[in-house]
């Protein structure tokens, strides 16, 4: 059923050329890649409004808004007025941009947020993991540029859904990484079975803490202390 899922999920969230304009808007304002520009282009050579919205767009690359001009029979924006579209974006704080983009994303549907949650950037993916549609949250975890240090963030998070832990854990190449490791099993929120069964992979020093951490339950406490009597008694 899980896998089901992310097929799923990667079938109509990496596909540009049917992806609604208002994602495609939120993806460029924070692509720093240009090759997300280029594949915009290529993928939607039939949608005008695509096309017009590439030669608008303030951080288009030089050779794709020609491209684009020259394909809609649009004038080549001249160098002058190009300068003028950049500085205008310069000008806007990494704060005011993170806002447009926040606002944008609010603004649209579960399944265009499902969409940005597989394909966004780090800066999307943040936004999306406050989403309140578990299946928003859960899908960011299929995005394929989600990075080590964002899922260990994930993993001590207190507001995820109960599911996004259980990915994680289920997830070996993930769980090899201590520190996201030690994150889940001492997250108050990971259910207890999950945590107890890997206990043992933790250091000496992580199971003392983790026997006083009040903030998780008895019953992983308790693993901890019998792992510490064990060690003790070898």
């Amino acid at each position: 059923m899980e896998e089901q899922r992310q097929e799923e999920q990667r079938r109509i969230g990496l596909d540009l050329s049917t992806a609604s304009k208002d994602v495609i808007d939120v993806l460029l304002d924070e692509a720093d890649d240009p090759s997300v520009f280029e594949e915009v282009e290529r993928v939607n050579k039939d949608r005008s409004e695509i096309l017009r919205l590439l030669y608008e767009h303030p951080r288009t690359p030089d050779n794709v808004r020609e491209s684009v001009a020259k394909f809609l029979h649009l004038p080549v924006i001249v160098s002058r007025e190009l300068e003028e579209i950049k500085k205008r974006e310069l000008a806007k704080s990494k704060e005011v941009r993170g806002q447009s983009v926040a606002q944008k994303v609010q603004k649209l549907g579960v399944s265009d947020r499902i969409r940005l949650a597989i394909r966004g950037g780090r800066e999307i993916r943040s936004l999306l993991l406050k989403d309140t549609n578990k299946e928003v949250v859960l899908t960011v975890l299929d995005n394929p540029k989600l990075t080590e240090t964002e899922v260990e963030m994930i993993a001590r998070s207190r507001n995820v859904p109960d599911e996004a832990l259980r990915i994680v854990a289920r997830n070996r190449e993930w769980m090899k990484n201590y520190s996201i490791l030690l994150a889940l099993i001492t997250n108050p929120k990971t259910p207890a079975g999950i945590a107890v069964g890997f206990i043992s992979s933790l250091k000496k020093k992580d199971l003392s803490l983790l026997e006083k951490n009040k903030n998780v339950p008895e019953v992983i406490r308790a693993a901890a202390r019998r792992l510490i009597s064990a060690s003790r008694k070898q």
